[in-house]
């Protein structure tokens, strides 16, 4: 037996516990780096996906970030990493219920994105 949180876990344990802001930061920490948000759009939109899969419908991700960034979204029990024992083995990608319970926000974040973001033009740099 070990001591490895299971799925069925509904919380997340919080260094800020009891903080008014604590939710805020630690779903901040759980997707807040640049590729997490669109791995799990990708995740929700595609379903369970290989890694060339993935890669092919994340573009401008070098596979070393993306494997990286799919290591810790395992770690965070948001992606699940399966190896499929049919010849060639390969390995896919789904969502945990924990990452498919973040669907409502990913969503929010593509709306605001549509809604306020525009095309840089020549002379102003991005807003990032």
């Amino acid at each position: 037996m070990t001591n490895e949180p299971t799925e069925s876990v509904a919380e997340l344990e919080g260094w800020c516990a009891g903080e008014e802001w604590c939710p805020i930061t630690t779903t901040s920490a759980l997707i807040g780096k640049k590729w997490h948000p669109v791995i799990l759009h990708r995740l929700l939109e595609h379903g369970p996906s290989g890694f060339n899969e993935l890669k092919g419908n994340i573009d401008g991700v070098s596979s070393k970030v993306l494997s990286d960034s799919l290591e810790d979204l395992c770690e965070k029990r948001l992606v699940e990493r399966d190896v499929i024992n049919t010849k060639p083995f390969r390995v896919e990608y789904s969502l945990t219920d924990h990452g498919r319970s973040l669907e409502s926000v990913i969503d929010e974040m593509y709306e605001w994105g549509l809604e306020h973001l525009s095309e840089p033009d020549s002379q102003t740099s991005p807003v990032v």
